[in-house]
């Protein structure tokens, strides 16, 4: 006779589904989606826990979905990897600082971010890109800015990074958003093992609730990376997508955290 799971594993379950799904869908929106479901649905109440233990589940989820990606041929390596060295070392610093800030304050600041990214996908949704790129004198140095900066940014708000590392890899070497998707996870992963090992320093991972995640971004990230090769087919329209995912989620999390408007009123309080 089975056993009924717990309602928390369960709905640890469905969060990493989703994790898992958008994660090959639109290489990022890991951790994106994960803190929130995290806090929110799963009822985790220490955002930094919620953090490390998200950073630790994505980068096993990324390298699952890495795999995917990888016998579909979607990934340029060389690029990826000069963006995910050059990151690595911006994660660990990024991450350090993250820990001693307030954790709503860090969820708002991140949603916020998110805005901005959602915006700037959006205006370039039409861009084709270049399929044939590879790593050359022109982009190597826009790939090393873009990944130390990409890889602060994502220790910081202790997230995979995939939604800043998309755009990243697609302004710095002109690749198209199924390459940039797929190549993502090379620096993903890199990213979130960085943070994971920062926090699980500090205690800040909950091991058992990250394995719970893991299992349900595994037959999440299948059904994503299906999806990722239909969408690539349609002009603009997975760019679309992932600027849609990160701006729903960013909103919800500005209304759950107190927002913009609670980020504003402490400045002016501090001012």
């Amino acid at each position: 006779m089975l056993t009924a799971l717990p309602l928390d594993a369960v709905l640890g379950l469905i969060s990493g589904g989703l994790v898992g799904f958008t994660l090959a869908l639109v290489g990022g929106g890991g951790s994106v989606l994960a803190v929130p479901l995290l806090v929110y649905l799963v009822g985790v109440p220490n955002p930094h826990i919620a953090i490390g233990s998200s950073a630790a589940a994505v980068a096993v989820n990324a390298l699952m979905s890495l795999a995917n990606h990888a016998r579909a041929r979607t990934i340029k390596w060389r690029c990826a990897s000069v963006f995910a060295v050059f990151g690595v070392a911006g994660a660990f610093g990024g991450s350090t600082l993250g820990k001693i800030i307030d954790g709503e304050k860090l969820l708002a600041l991140f949603a916020l971010l998110m805005v901005v990214v959602s915006y700037l996908m959006l205006r370039r949704r039409g861009a084709l890109g270049y399929p044939a790129v590879r790593l050359n004198r022109e982009n190597f140095p826009r790939l090393v800015g873009a990944g130390a900066m990409a890889g602060a940014l994502s220790g910081f708000f202790g997230i995979g990074g995939g939604f800043l590392i998309v755009p990243g890899l697609m302004f710095a070497s002109d690749m198209p958003i199924l390459n940039a998707i797929g190549s993502s996870l090379v620096a993903v992963a890199a990213f979130a093992v960085t943070t994971a090992a920062n926090y699980a320093a500090s205690d800040l991972v909950d091991w058992e609730l990250a394995g719970t995640l893991v299992l349900g971004g595994a037959f999440g990230g299948l059904i994503g990376a299906a999806a990722a090769r239909h969408l690539s087919k349609m002009r603009g329209a997975l760019s679309a997508v992932f600027a849609t995912v990160i701006f729903a989620v960013a909103l919800y999390v500005l209304w759950r955290s107190g927002g913009a408007l609670g980020l504003l009123d402490h400045a002016a309080k501090s001012a």
